[in-house]
This record gives C-alpha cells, sequence and structure tokens, in this order.
C-alpha cells in the first residue's frame, strides 16, 4: 500500500454473503492492530478497500468477484433531472458535519431506522455498543453528516474524509421521511461537500450487477468502478 513497512493482510474463514443468501463469503482484512492503518487508509479506500468499525477490508470469495468497488468522480458529476428533483424536495434541511459520536438523539434515530428497515434481519433492536462497533473507530477519519428539518434530526450520512476523498459509510433516516428519498440526498450531498473541499472521489463501497439493493449506484453519472487493479469508466 506503499508505506514505509510491509502491513499484513488476513484472510477470514467463509462466512454468510451479506448480499446472496446462497453463497459463501470470505474477506481481505488489513490487520487492525497496525499503527500504520490510519496512514494508509485513504491508499486502501483506492485499492477498493472499505472500513466498517476498526476493520478496513474487501472481499475475496472463492469464484466469485461480484462484488466491485464504485466512486464518483466529483469533477465531472452532473445530477439527472430525478436527483435535481431529490434536491429540491429537500431544500428546506439543514445540513452540518458533527463529530462521530453517539449522542442520545442520533441513537434514537438509528434505532428506529433499523426497527423499521431490518426487522428480523440481525440488525433491529441495536445496542449502544453496536452503534459504536459499527459505525466509527478511534483511529478512523469519520464525522456524521446531519441533515435537520426545523431542528429535528432526520438523517446522518456516516462518512470517512481522507486527503482526497469522502467515502459513503452508511446513512440512516426517519423512517417516516422515507418519502424524501434522503439516502440519495445524502450521497448528493457528500458530492457537494467533496466538491467544496476539493476533493477528488466520492466511494460509495461496492456494486453488484443484478442485486436490486445495489442499483441506484449506477444512477450516479459518471461512475467509476476498479476493475481490479486500476478505475475505469462505468459503461452506460
Amino acid at each position: 500500500m506503499g508505506s514505509q513497512h510491509a502491513i499484513r493482510l488476513f484472510q477470514t474463514v467463509e462466512h454468510a454473503c451479506g448480499y446472496w443468501p446462497e453463497r459463501l463469503a470470505r474477506d481481505l482484512i488489513v490487520d487492525p492492530t497496525d499503527p500504520q492503518l490510519p496512514s494508509v487508509f485513504a491508499r486502501a479506500l483506492a485499492m477498493g478497500f472499505r472500513r466498517s468499525g476498526g476493520h478496513v477490508y474487501r472481499p475475496y470469495c472463492n469464484g466469485c468477484r461480484d462484488c466491485i468497488s464504485v466512486r464518483i468522480p466529483v469533477e465531472t458529476f452532473r445530477a439527472s433531472r430525478s436527483q435535481r428533483r431529490c434536491l429540491a424536495r429537500n431544500a428546506d434541511l439543514q445540513v452540518g458535519v458533527a463529530p462521530a459520536v453517539r449522542t442520545a438523539e442520533n441513537f434514537a434515530l438509528y434505532r428506529r431506522y433499523l426497527d423499521t428497515r431490518h426487522v428480523g434481519g440481525g440488525m433491529d433492536k441495536p445496542g449502544p455498543e453496536n452503534f459504536d462497533a459499527f459505525l466509527a473507530c478511534a483511529w478512523s477519519p469519520t464525522d456524521f453528516m446531519e441533515f435537520r428539518l426545523e431542528g429535528e434530526l432526520v438523517a446522518v450520512a456516516v462518512t470517512d474524509a481522507v486527503p482526497d476523498a469522502l467515502s459513503a459509510v452508511y446513512t440512516f433516516f426517519a423512517p417516516e421521511h422515507a418519502h424524501r428519498s434522503l439516502g440519495g440526498f445524502a450521497i448528493l450531498q457528500q458530492v457537494q461537500r467533496a466538491r467544496d473541499e476539493g476533493r477528488r472521489h466520492v466511494y460509495l463501497g461496492f456494486w453488484l450487477d443484478a442485486h436490486p439493493k445495489m442499483a441506484y449506484k449506477r444512477e450516479y453519472r459518471p461512475l467509476e468502478f476498479l476493475d481490479g487493479t486500476q478505475w475505469r469508466p462505468m459503461p452506460a
């Protein structure tokens, strides 16, 4: 990863795939105890890795390469007609950036979101320790982009900020405001923030062709994908 000293990668044992229930998956994980991890994190993102809690990982499954890392090139991105409608629909929201710290307010929103969107899926009814372990860690360059309606917190975009990019880690929002497409609005705001701050990319994690929950990522144009060694434009 371009660091002065070698950094170890670990391969996990096989586990249930989070995208295709009938498949087994495994990951490559950057040594979470290595003190170099903060300094190589930006490079790891550029190599297709992603952060979850204190782990920086990417899928490395036997016989499967369906998880494709994608990112938005900020300078050339242009919002589509439907994305411009999303921006207009949410023009009454106030956008701010807060430290990545659990509060009574954001934890209550997180619980409501998971209890509504992931009923019986293993993520519902989270405790404070789940929030802390999943969304941030001591070394990560993470903050919470907050979206408020007349002062009420209605959405949070968990965002990792490295010198040349933002990484969209996770978004949770008030279920009663689902009609606002707050997940999409959060991505558009992360793109605008990256543009304002002079960053080149917004990483969207993994895209899987034909997976219904991943189709939305192709709506951000232009989009780049990692072909294994190089970032290339996603075909139309």
